[in-house]
């Protein structure tokens, strides 16, 4: 256990110090997705009383059920919790009044213009401020621009007129998760913490301390805002850049994997990055943006970020020049094809289609008059921005005038699959060492 060295005089703090230390501290979560859920777990296997707060009745019941809807958390990891009286959930957020902790874990969209969407951050706050008492501790989640936690939520819950630091406790501490990932989970990221005072950041780190392996304090809420935002960035615009680089080897005939695979054998200096059919989830097609639109506020143009975001947008575009032209070569048009998408969700292995790149390049194919049917062992219907579709068999490919391989899941029959089409375009080099004339590389 870790042993509390609050800074404050405060016998408040003192109070959530014992608690928190003692696991007695009541532990809130508000929104119980692939963030909240996974937290709410672990600190509910630490030994404490959680409960999570949700606006949709459909999960805060199917977490009463004991039954997960989280890839990463198994119903039977979730159901002796929940049995155990460990972890509940409502929608009700008169509970804030019994609680002790609450984790703020709501999406952050961007809007159409490119802005930040702050709707469900200040609809959460302004429901926990409604409820709100002295001797708790507040923590946003939720990826934002650095500034939010002391600009917008920070103003919220002192019109209670409590002291943040010494009545109270806010903190941000950016989420981590990277879904279907078996090695790095929630209790083995290292969770950064920054809070509004020294007071607060302590509290902050002794809370996660309890439920999680490592915790790494920083001086700063706007500090913790910028972590998640770099991380992000770093990632959107080396992607950016590989993409570009697939773009020209395609041009001049290069294989841009082999390439890659070279220069990964230099020990130092270089850290390899694969290009792929687009952007998705709800990290790198977005949160980068979130800096471009903070930095515009102070009048600097985020050059980079906006690049990157350009090449990494056409990508979709660009796989459907390259099904285009291998149906050209072998002597049939886009229009009348039937084209059968190899997985839908953003990345492999998990049932997320968030920003997924395999929606745009579908209804692009659609617009050009093909037939698209799509397989994913994860994803069994989609039906979103003008597409209505279920999903078909792995076999379905081999009626297809071209198979596209968006999402590598591991399910896949690679091999059964090289067997049944007639045409592959590969854009994750799932086929890797296959050679065949039917099969068009990224």
């Amino acid at each position: 256990m870790t042993e509390p060295q609050i800074l404050s005089n405060s016998a408040t703090a003192e109070i959530l110090a014992e608690k928190i230390s003692s696991r007695r501290a009541r532990v809130g979560i508000v929104g119980l997705g692939y963030v909240g859920l996974p937290l709410a777990v672990e600190f509910a296997k630490a030994g404490f009383e959680v409960t999570g707060i949700d606006i949709s009745e459909e999960k805060a019941q199917r977490v009463n059920a004991g039954e997960s809807y989280i890839g990463d958390i198994p119903s039977s990891t979730l159901a002796p919790l929940v049995q155990s009286g460990k972890l509940r959930a409502t929608t009700d957020f008169s509970a804030v009044l019994e609680l002790d902790t609450i984790n703020i874990c709501v999406p952050t969209p961007l809007r159409k213009t490119k802005d930040p969407d702050m709707s469900f951050i200040v609809s959460s706050c302004q429901e926990i401020a409604r409820h709100f008492h002295a001797g708790m501790l507040v923590i946003l989640e939720s990826t934002t621009y650095p500034g939010t936690t002391d600009e917008v939520v920070l103003p919220m819950l002192t019109k209670s007129g409590l002291e943040p630091g010494k009545d109270f406790f806010l903190c941000f501490s950016p989420e981590r998760v990277d879904p279907g990932n078996p090695k790095y989970q929630t209790s083995n990221i290292p969770k950064v913490v920054g809070g509004c005072t020294a007071e607060c950041t302590e509290m902050g780190r002794l809370f996660y301390s309890q439920a999680l392996q490592h915790v790494v304090p920083v001086s700063s809420t706007q500090v913790a805002e910028m972590v998640k935002l770099l991380e992000n960035t770093f990632r959107m615009i080396n992607i950016g850049l590989v993409n570009e680089i697939a773009t020209m080897c395609d041009r001049i005939g290069i294989n841009v994997w082999e390439v890659i695979d070279a220069a990964a054998t230099k020990p130092f200096g270089f850290m390899p990055f694969y290009p792929g059919p687009g952007l998705g989830g709800h990290c790198i097609p977005i949160d980068p943006f979130y800096l471009s639109w903070k930095t515009k506020q102070a009048g600097i143009e985020a050059r980079f970020i906006e690049l990157a975001g350009y090449i990494n947008g056409q990508m979709p575009h660009f796989v459907v020049d390259k099904i285009q032209n291998a149906l050209n070569d072998a002597g049939k048009p886009v229009k009348g094809s039937r084209i059968h998408i190899m997985g839908v969700a953003y990345k492999r292995d998990i049932d997320d289609v968030r920003e997924s790149p395999a929606l745009d390049v579908m209804l692009l194919l659609q617009r050009k008059g093909a037939t698209v049917t799509y397989s994913d062992p994860h994803v069994p219907a989609i039906r979103l921005d003008g597409l209505d579709l279920q999903a078909a068999p792995e076999s379905s490919a081999g009626d297809a005038d071209c198979a596209v391989i968006i999402t590598d899941h591991a399910a896949f029959d690679y091999s059964a699959l090289l067997d049944r089409a007639s045409l592959i375009v590969d854009t994750r080099n799932a086929l890797k060492g296959k050679i065949s004339g039917k099969i068009v590389r990224l």
